[in-house]
């Protein structure tokens, strides 16, 4: 695909989003039904997106409205593209701009529009980080790190970083964890990789990877609403526990036991009618709340221990 029909695709990915679809959504249908579509065109029409999430209201504003078209035109000024060659009409690619599209106004200067937040939100991140909210602001509007864990029982983590690195994926230790790495070069080479396909590492957040590490060891862990089971398949490092995943909507969990057989440990997958056997056994519970929900790991132990 040529880079103007690449703007394209996301304008239109942008407006099922806008009809109601959530991005996930909205992308995994476009490519299926764009089969000519390669893995690097995949990934810049991703890459249009969530740079118009993270960047939404400066993208309308430079772009003058939140139509897609318009948030497409406004982010790719921003980022200093050429837009009479992606906006050419020639093949695939959007029709040229017309002149009030090239009107572009003067930089902002709210700071809800600068920070690419909502205005309500402004105040209650100054109150909370004070001088650091402008930092963390703008932090978030770009791509967050890559982060991966490194299954202890299969390698160490300079084991697991040789290994990264002959496929592409530069990695350095991440201070957080004595299992994070911080991938610096090729995320996207992670999942071809030798090193995770045979369970070497898994891809999970640093910050998550510290509570694990936390926890003692041993005994009966449940993690209660596991989503895709990232803590369970770190807890499960440890052959002294015995880990068990619940979530209210099991689909969640549907890659968990071949995730679980790649890194090679044992998690046991609960409904929800499973849980009531196991509720004597609860000696404490931490939970923390993410989006809406508790995804917690409540530690088990078994009567009179």
């Amino acid at each position: 695909m040529t880079p103007g029909a690449r703007v394209a695709a996301a304008i239109e990915v942008l407006q099922e989003m806008a009809e109601g679809l959530a991005a996930e959504q909205a992308l995994t249908r476009w490519a299926r039904r764009s089969r000519f579509a390669g893995s690097k065109d995949r990934a810049a029409i991703r890459d249009h997106v969530f740079d118009v999430l993270r960047c939404k209201r400066t993208a309308a504003h430079y772009g003058r409205g939140d139509s897609p078209r318009a948030l497409m035109i406004g982010l790719l000024q921003t980022q200093g593209a050429d837009l009479a060659a992606l906006f050419s009409g020639e093949g695939h690619a959007p029709l040229p701009l017309v002149p009030h599209e090239l009107d572009f106004p003067a930089p902002p200067t709210d700071e809800a529009t600068v920070w690419n937040m909502p205005d309500w939100l402004v105040p209650h991140l100054k109150d909370s980080l004070g001088e650091g909210a402008a930092q963390a602001a703008i932090a978030l509007q770009s791509r967050a790190p890559v982060f991966l864990r490194v299954n202890t029982p299969k390698a160490t983590r300079s084991e697991a970083m040789e290994t990264l690195s002959e496929a592409g994926v530069v990695t350095e230790p991440n201070p957080l964890c004595d299992t994070a790495l911080t991938v610096t070069e090729g995320a996207r080479k992670i999942r071809n990789s030798s090193g995770y396909q045979d369970g070497l590492v898994e891809l999970q957040d640093a910050a998550s990877q510290a509570v694990v590490a936390a926890l003692p060891t041993g005994g009966r862990v449940l993690d209660y609403c596991a989503g895709g089971g990232g803590k369970a398949l770190a807890l499960a490092m440890d052959a002294e526990r015995k880990v068990f995943a619940h979530d209210i909507d099991p689909r969640r969990m549907a890659d968990l036991q071949p995730r679980a057989k790649r890194a090679d440990v044992k998690i046991t997958q609960l409904n929800t009618g499973d849980l009531e056997g196991l509720r004597p056994s609860i000696r404490s519970c931490a939970t923390r709340p993410v989006r809406g929900q508790d995804r917690g790991a409540a530690r088990l132990k078994e009567n009179g221990r």
